[in-house]
C-alpha cells in the first residue's frame, strides 16, 4: 500500500506541482483513487491515532467542570424586570385598546 501511495503522491506531483501545503481535500483525493482494500488498510492503520486523540479528549474535557449558573443569572443579560406597575400600565393600555375595537 505504501508503494502505491507513494506513486500516486509522484504522480500527483508531477502533474499538479508540489503542493505548498498537504490539506485535507489533497489526502482525500488521493486515498480516493486507492483500491477499496488500501482504503481498508489506511483506515485500520489511521484509525488507533484517531482513538488516542479522542481519549485525550476526553480526558481533557473532563477535567473541565462547567460552570454552575443560576436561572437568574441565565437570564441576567435581559437587564432589570419590569417592575409590577409596568406591568399594570400595560396590561390597562391592552384591554383599553380592546374595549375600543369593533367585533
Amino acid at each position: 500500500m505504501e508503494d502505491k501511495m507513494a506513486a500516486v503522491i509522484e504522480e500527483t506531483v508531477q502533474t499538479n506541482g508540489v503542493p505548498e501545503e498537504i490539506t485535507l481535500e489533497t489526502v482525500l483525493s488521493l486515498a480516493l483513487r486507492l483500491r477499496p482494500v488500501d482504503q481498508a488498510k489506511l483506515m485500520t492503520r489511521l484509525a488507533p491515532q484517531v482513538e488516542s486523540v479522542l481519549e485525550i479528549a476526553d480526558i481533557s474535557s473532563a477535567s473541565i467542570q462547567p460552570r454552575q449558573t443560576s436561572v437568574r443569572g441565565i437570564l441576567a443579560d435581559l437587564g432589570p424586570a419590569p417592575s409590577a406597575e409596568d406591568i399594570d400600565e400595560v396590561r390597562r393600555e391592552m384591554w383599553a385598546s380592546l374595549d375600543t375595537m369593533e367585533v
